[in-house]
């Protein structure tokens, strides 16, 4: 319960016993007095439950936030890990085809004869 809250519910209870004492007496200034406070009173309650509940929103929001960004933080940090192990693991598949192609040249050459016919023949207009 925040100021407004408790200024608010203290001036409605104020213009409750107003309007009651106005009404007791026959004083029908003091009811209205009454009244007026017990109107006020409850719009400034409203007004500070409607502030605490924006500062409660604003700070889970900032928490969201928070989260979030750690979160991305994580998955930054994933990706990273994961795009340098396929970078290891592309040069060293890269260095065995290297080697293999130099240990076995004519199986390599053939092997690349064979792809291109293939392309060529896949790619011509007329089959």
């Amino acid at each position: 319960m925040n100021r407004d809250q408790f200024r608010g519910a203290s001036r409605h209870i104020k213009g409750r016993a107003q309007t009651a004492l106005g009404g007791v007496t026959g004083d029908p200034a003091r009811q209205v007095r009454g009244a007026v406070n017990q109107v006020a009173g409850g719009a400034q309650y409203a007004y500070g439950a409607a502030r605490d509940r924006a500062e409660d929103l604003a700070r889970d929001g900032r928490h969201l936030a928070h989260a979030a960004r750690e979160r991305a933080d994580d998955l930054i940090e994933d990706g990273r890990r994961y795009a340098g192990e396929a970078r290891r693991r592309g040069e060293a598949y890269g260095r065995r085809a290297v080697r293999y192609a130099d240990a076995n040249r004519t199986s390599t050459l053939l092997g690349l004869v064979a792809a291109a016919f293939a392309l060529g023949w896949l790619a011509r207009p007329s089959r």
